[in-house]
Formats: C-alpha cells, sequence, structure tokens
C-alpha cells in the first residue's frame, strides 16, 4: 500500500489493525479468564464507606427514580440505604435491569 492510500485511510482503520495484533485481552487490559470477583457485586452491607453521605450520582439518580415512581426523593441517606434504594426502585419502575 502506498502511502499516499494509507494517509487517506480512516484513523480507525489503522488502529483496529494495530488491535487485531494483540494477545486476547490486551484490547480491555486484563486476560480474558480472570478470576477476580466483580467489584459491584459487591453486598453493600459490606461496604468499608456504606455509612458514608450517599454520593451526587447516587442523589441524582434516586430523583430521578423516585419521580417515575410518583414518591418524593429521599434527602440524606446513607450510600448503603441509598444503593438498596435504587435497587428497590428499579424493581418497582422496571428501569435499571
Amino acid at each position: 500500500m502506498t502511502a499516499a492510500r494509507w494517509i487517506n485511510r480512516p484513523a480507525t482503520v489503522g488502529l483496529r489493525l494495530w488491535l487485531n495484533t494483540m494477545p486476547p485481552g490486551y484490547r480491555r487490559g486484563m486476560a480474558e479468564d480472570t478470576n477476580a470477583p466483580d467489584p459491584a457485586a459487591k453486598d453493600p452491607e459490606e461496604w468499608v464507606t456504606g455509612d458514608e453521605p450517599m454520593t451526587a450520582a447516587q442523589a441524582s439518580y434516586l430523583s430521578t427514580l423516585a419521580r417515575e415512581a410518583g414518591e418524593p426523593a429521599p434527602e440524606e441517606l446513607t450510600k448503603r440505604e441509598a444503593s438498596e434504594k435504587i435497587e428497590e426502585l428499579q424493581e418497582r419502575t422496571g428501569r435499571g435491569r
């Protein structure tokens, strides 16, 4: 392939060719057959920071879910309580799962 034809190709083509030469799992930054547990799957009761105030992202999502469920948005929750309330409201609204 001439240099002129290579320059006119989209940038993603070159990246795709490069990635296809990498070993399996390289694109994700880890081996494909890892046995590492999913940190998001940890029970909220086991969270070290579960007693801290909920995050801004949790508060925003709770507000949205509560509005869809037709109830007032909860305030002053801990991270653990907010996570549990999010799961409850997701079940009720059919959202997020």
